[in-house]
Formats: C-alpha cells, structure tokens, sequence
C-alpha cells in the first residue's frame, strides 16, 4: 500500500460512514417527525438535478440548508456553483495529498463523480464539468490560506480535441480588508483578498474570504477557464 493510499482510504471510509449515518438519521426523521433534512440527502438530490439539467435543460431546485442539517455532517462539505449555467452542487472531502509544490491538495467529490481539486482553496482542477481544468501553477506559501503573492497563475485547460492548452494569467494580489461573512446562519471573520490578472483575452478577477488562524478559504469566486466561466464556492463544514 502507497502512502498515499493509506491517507486516502481512511477519509473515504469515513465519508461512506457519514453518508449510512446520514441516511439512517433521515430514515429515523422519517418515523420521529424531525424536519431537518440531513445534508446527504440534499446531496444525492443536488447531483440528480445536475444529471437532469445536462439531459433536459431544467433547471435544478435548489436545497434549502439550515444550520441546523449541517450541523449532522461528520466531514468536511463544499458548496459550489457554476455561475454561467447556474448549477450548483455539494461536495464531499474526498482526499487530502501533498506533491512536490507548496500547499495542501484536497480532492472534493460529488455523488455524481464532479471533482473539485484546490491547492490552499486555490482551484487548480476540475473533472467531469466539460473544458476542465486539467492542472493549475497557483502562487502559495506553506498552508496559507488563497494566494500568497501576485505573479504568474497558470491554468492548463482541455481543449475540444483533448489536449492541454495552457492559459497564462499574470496577476496583482490586493488585500481588500476585513470582512465578516455569512454562510448558513453563522459568521467568519475574514480577510478579503483580491487576485486581478490579464490574459486569457481580458481581465480575470478571482476573490477569496480567507481565515488565516484557521487556514480556511470560507468563500471564494474563481475563474476555472473559458469552458466553465466563474465558479463560486463556500466552505459549509469542516469534518
């Protein structure tokens, strides 16, 4: 067995387990009256409805999250959405890895098998949306929560005939300040920084709300390509 396999086997067996409990627990609202939906099963809803939109063109109802539902989710949940075509869709920590590049690399999945790759909150890959991002060269220090720095951002795009076209942006990085967010009923203190880049044909802006005592990206606006547009993230729990 591979290092990496014994990191990664231990988190997915920990995410099927919350996903039995989570449906046990629905099951058991079922009987006992309680109204909050466990987030599983917002979920599995959320990624049928991505299924069905791709195939029918309706658009997905969007899950109501309360505090309170998220509050029975044993591992780490992201929300993300897809601002061109307004998808969105929850996902699952699926993996935790480190490579030869600084930062931590987390894999998030959903139930229907979207992949979301982000270096310290930084996209740098995405699979199964269509014009994915295949790999990204991003600016971070350490475990630093967003860009540590402007400089070269480097996306590695597939393009219609399956090969690799490499985006290069050059960016600034300003620090915007500090802001407290809100994401389903409870507040962060963050600092918002802004990433403004040139290329790809104009300007990109990407911005992060970042927690740096924590080392979380809470919410994020990034850019992932000219086939996938802007997508929009906020972190909804932390295992």
């Amino acid at each position: 067995m591979t290092r990496k396999d014994a990191v990664a086997r231990p988190v997915m067996h920990r995410t099927r387990m919350c996903a039995a409990l989570l449906a046990g627990a629905l099951l058991a609202g079922c009987g006992g009256g309680n109204q909050v939906e466990p987030l599983e099963l917002q979920v599995i809803r959320a990624g049928q409805a991505a299924i069905a939109k791709r195939t029918a063109g309706a658009p997905p109802p969007r899950p109501a999250l309360t505090r309170a539902a998220l509050n029975t989710v044993e591992v780490s949940a992201l929300e993300v959405t897809l601002e061109r075509d307004d998808v969105l869709a929850y996902l699952l920590i699926d993996d935790t890895r480190r490579d030869s590049s600084p930062g931590k690399i987390t894999v998030w999945r959903s139930e229907d098998n979207l992949n979301v790759v982000t270096r310290n909150g930084i996209v740098i890959a995405t699979r199964g949306l269509g014009n994915d991002i295949i790999s990204s060269s991003v600016q971070v220090s350490g475990d630093s929560p967003g860009p540590a720095r402007g400089g070269d951002h480097v996306q590695m795009v597939r393009a219609l005939d399956n090969k690799a076209v490499p985006i290069p942006l050059a960016c600034d990085l300003v620090d915007m300040g500090a802001e407290t967010i809100v994401i389903v009923e409870r507040k962060h203190p963050t600092r918002h920084l802004q990433q403004r880049c040139e290329g790809a044909g104009g300007t990109v802006v990407n911005d992060y709300w970042v927690d740096s005592a924590r080392g979380i990206v809470w919410q994020s606006r990034q850019w992932a390509g000219p086939g996938i547009g802007y997508m929009r993230l906020r972190r909804l729990t932390t295992g």
